[in-house]
């Protein structure tokens, strides 16, 4: 039975919305967190100062994901062949680990991701700007279907969960203010909710069940990585 979800934690454990617990620095009339130039000034404006983009690049990862899905649903056929992520495939539609992220099983998957992605998602790129956060999504969702297909090799991959947990391990490191509802009610830190996440993740492993567990650990290792990395010079200064 193939996979048919890489459901994020935000899909099946339904995080909840996040909250910054510290406020920011007026400058120059801008916010600005860091002591480094504003990065969504230097991502979105080019050298004339005018905006190259209309949105941001998860503004654009939403709409492609929700466009995805209309298309999945009006040609299942074409997606099942050269979307979604079949290991046996890989070496003829190479591209499909890169597109699986952004096709959705169903409403339900599609939905949590999304918020998900619009929590977590818009506050990474507003931290470390729109190049950088594109880069953490793309390179955890793909190491993240990696991991997948090194413990099972016959499955299907859909969804944007891998890279979703590398976007949350990346905010946990240069950003361990935020705090999360876990379903909705339960605060908690963010780093102690990726913790819980990954146990529940590794508790699972092997079930039968149609979560992608070890797409959700490795994507979460490489955005911890990737927020080690960053951490010098986006982790936020307490004043």
């Amino acid at each position: 039975m193939e996979v048919k979800e890489l459901i994020a934690g935000a899909g099946r454990a339904r995080v909840g919305r996040l909250s910054l617990l510290a406020g920011w620095q007026k400058e120059r009339g801008r916010d600005d967190r860091w002591n480094d130039p504003d990065p969504w000034d230097e991502d979105r404006t080019s050298s004339s100062g005018r905006l190259n983009l209309p949105v941001t690049y998860s503004g654009i990862i939403l709409i492609i994901c929700v466009l995805v899905f209309l298309i999945s649903n009006a040609f299942p056929t074409f997606t099942n062949n050269y979307l979604e992520l079949k290991p046996a495939f890989l070496a003829a539609h190479p591209w499909t680990i890169i597109t699986h992220m952004f096709v959705h099983a169903d409403m339900a998957h599609l939905f949590f991701n999304m918020l998900f992605l619009f929590f977590f998602g818009m506050e990474l790129e507003r931290r470390v700007g729109e190049s950088k956060f594109l880069q953490i999504f793309i390179i955890s969702g793909i190491v993240a279907a990696i991991g997948q297909m090194a413990v099972l090799p016959a499955e299907s991959l859909v969804g944007a969960s891998g890279a979703l947990f590398g976007v949350m391990g990346c905010l946990a490191v240069i950003a361990p203010e935020i705090s999360v509802l876990l379903f909705f009610f339960i605060p908690l830190s963010i780093r102690a909710a990726i913790v819980l996440l990954a146990v529940i993740d590794f508790a699972f492993m092997g079930s039968e069940t149609n979560i992608a567990h070890m797409a959700h650990i490795t994507g979460l290792l490489v955005g911890l990585a990737y927020g080690g990395l960053l951490k010098d010079r986006y982790r936020y200064r307490y004043r």
